[in-house]
């Protein structure tokens, strides 16, 4: 009898959370706090701006550098308070910065992969002043390697890459249209010269489209769960929250990467010139990113050193979500230790 009363009030107590919950929800009145670690802007071109995080607990060099995507916002990686991977590597004894793109208008419509790759990433680490362990996540994984691969002299003691695409054979499922030339670049780009953000949206929507019904099933369920509220609320808020992607740079990738593959046969870049040790970070739940695109890495470079890791992941839970902090960003953070004094 005493089982059958605990679960009626705790019933109840979730009715009235859900209920609660449900109307902050609605509102907007409960958002967590994004991108809150403190942080200062070290250097800045344009939109660029490389942010290092504060912290007094720095015990391993050289420094961390991470780039991120060009059609994401980058607080991902700092989502709120207690899931954060920026947190977890301070936390570790990492020097943590983070090379954020901004949001592309009118003035970044002619940039190309040359201008982040020739041009922002080597200006930024020179503002450091010494070696770095460069981290590359998703599209900026891309662009870390061709970085990497076109300026081999660059200060890069270490290149670790998550979720990047370098057989976008491999992509099929988000490349195929314009692969087939159903659609042209152009056909996507607006009058700022930039694929809007909404385009971008709607590519990642059509890779999962019952996704959006299944996120509500699960909303239903733990709308009782304060925890769960705050993590569904920042993930969401992310996920709806793309930046346009510059039209110059979308043209390239669609002829160099998309339909020519230029990372694969090294007619863009030749990636057996990265000769520093590698880490290959694969997400085995990847729907942007496959294995299939990401797992060459180590048998094109040229290092002697290049490591695979596999995590049980999707795309983002590679940093970020309930688990990242358990499953995924230790086995990270123990090679980037590991390649560190």
């Amino acid at each position: 009898m005493s089982a059958i009363v605990d679960r009626v009030e705790r019933d109840v107590r979730r009715a009235v959370h859900r209920g609660r919950n449900g109307l902050r929800y609605a509102a907007g009145t409960s958002r967590p706090k994004i991108g809150a670690t403190p942080k200062e802007t070290v250097w800045q071109h344009h939109k660029a701006q490389l942010w290092r995080y504060r912290s007094d607990a720095v015990r391993h060099a050289p420094p961390v550098v991470i780039v991120h995507s060009l059609v994401s916002r980058s607080y991902v990686l700092d989502l709120y308070p207690g899931n954060s991977a920026i947190q977890f590597l301070l936390d570790e004894g990492f020097d943590v910065h983070l090379l954020d793109w901004g949001v592309a208008d009118e003035a970044e419509a002619d940039n190309t992969l040359a201008t982040y790759a020739r041009g922002y990433i080597p200006e930024a680490l020179a503002a450091l002043g010494g070696d770095v362990t460069l981290v590359g996540y998703c599209f900026g994984g891309v662009l870390t390697l061709l970085a990497c691969a076109w300026q081999p002299e660059l200060p890069v003691r270490n290149l670790a890459l998550m979720a990047t695409p370098v057989d976008f054979t491999g992509m099929e499922s988000i490349t195929a249209l314009v692969r087939e030339g159903r659609l042209e670049p152009d056909d996507l780009i607006d009058e700022t010269g930039n694929v809007p953000p909404e385009a971008v949206e709607n590519a990642f929507r059509l890779l999962k489209p019952t996704a959006e019904y299944s996120q509500y099933a699960n909303l239903w369920q733990h709308l009782w769960n304060d925890q769960y509220m705050e993590g569904y609320q920042a993930m969401g808020q992310w996920t709806r929250d793309h930046v346009p992607f510059p039209g110059a740079a979308f043209r390239e990738t669609v002829d160099t990467l998309v339909r020519g593959n230029g990372l694969m046969d090294g007619s863009l870049a030749d990636l057996s010139k990265i000769t520093m040790p590698v880490l290959n970070v694969l997400a085995e739940r990847d729907h942007i990113v496959p294995l299939a695109a990401a797992e060459p890495i180590p048998r094109l470079v040229g290092s002697e050193d290049a490591t695979e890791l596999r995590l049980h992941a999707g795309h983002v839970g590679l940093v970020a979500g309930r688990s990242a902090a358990k499953v995924t960003l230790p086995g990270i953070a123990g090679w980037l230790a590991e390649h560190s004094d």
